[in-house]
């Protein structure tokens, strides 16, 4: 009796003993792991970009795994335009893509003005890219360079991602009204600082980053409203400037242009996390701000599946 006694206690020992370790183990993994966000429910990032200021492919793999992004779009240099971050050529997003063709795709891009540059876009999209950008070149937002991105665009059906910036890329954001009614079956997503900026009516053009409160009716507010084939890209600093600087307004922007916004990050860093990463703070905001759940996976993933036309099931 004493001996099955004795034989009792040893076993319920080990089943402590290896209880314990295991719950050990298993909190030393999770607090490893504190900072990496479980894709539960999937999140596309459109604005992405390799060599991302010598970021690594590696770096870029892992930094949008942390963030808790499922698929991204890898946006290219233009020729020997570098975007101002010496980011990657067409052809290594095309080669990270095939390389991992469930977490990305890409879009094709060139400086317009160049004589061939279509048929070097073309290329890339007969090669699986799924639209044409990011366009950050110094020409008018109603330029007939533009107008020959836009007219190869509809005849490929994809989308254009344009960077905005006063007295530099794709100046004339007020004009570029005339380019969205001209070719309505072109679908443009808008980035960068002069569009964010322009959420508010009253907004000051050379200020790029402006911090004051903002009156709803802006020429971004209007583009958005007015036409169904423009588009909102929530990425970069001015992105994030948008959300934080009138959180009231934000909700409203939210609320009304539900089915009109994609998510995108377009940061650098390595971390993917925290107050280092806009990407992971404007995801953070969106969940903040979004008047309901539902507008929620809009704005981070079902927006883009259908607006990007992603072939993938992500």
């Amino acid at each position: 009796m004493m001996r099955q006694i004795e034989e009792s206690r040893n076993r319920f020992s080990r089943r402590e003993f290896l209880a314990t370790t295991t719950g050990a183990v298993a909190s030393t993994a999770l607090a490893g792991c504190a900072h990496v966000a479980a894709p539960i429910e999937p999140i596309i990032d459109i604005h992405q970009h390799t060599d991302y200021t010598g970021r690594a492919d590696e770096h870029l793999i892992q930094h949008q795994r942390v963030m808790g992004v499922t698929h991204s779009v890898l946006l290219p240099a233009g020729r020997w335009f570098g975007l101002e971050a010496a980011v990657g050529p067409n052809e290594h997003a095309y080669q990270l893509v095939r390389k991992y063709p469930k977490r990305f795709s890409y879009f094709s891009n060139d400086v317009p003005y160049v004589a061939d540059a279509r048929k070097r876009m073309e290329s890339f999209l007969k090669r699986g890219a799924i639209g044409i950008g990011e366009q950050k070149f110094e020409i008018d937002a109603d330029s007939v360079w533009l107008k020959q991105v836009a007219e190869f665009a509809q005849e490929y059906d994809v989308p254009v991602l344009m960077h905005f910036q006063h007295a530099k890329y794709n100046t004339g954001i007020d004009r570029f009204h005339k380019v969205l009614e001209k070719y309505p079956r072109v679908n443009f997503i808008g980035h960068a600082q002069t569009w964010w900026a322009n959420i508010d009516k009253n907004h000051n053009q050379p200020d790029l980053y402006p911090k004051t409160r903002v009156t709803a009716g802006g020429i971004t507010d209007r583009l958005l409203s007015d036409y169904p084939n423009m588009f909102g890209d929530t990425s970069a600093g001015s992105g994030l400037n948008a959300f934080t600087r009138d959180e009231g307004h934000m909700r409203g922007f939210l609320a009304r242009h539900e089915n009109k916004l994609l998510f995108g990050s377009d940061c650098n860093d390595e971390v993917g996390h925290g107050a280092k990463c806009q990407g992971a703070q404007i995801i953070a905001m969106i969940r903040k701000l979004a008047p309901s759940k539902e507008v929620e996976r809009k704005i981070l993933h079902e927006n883009a599946k259908r607006v990007l036309k992603v072939p993938r099931d992500v």
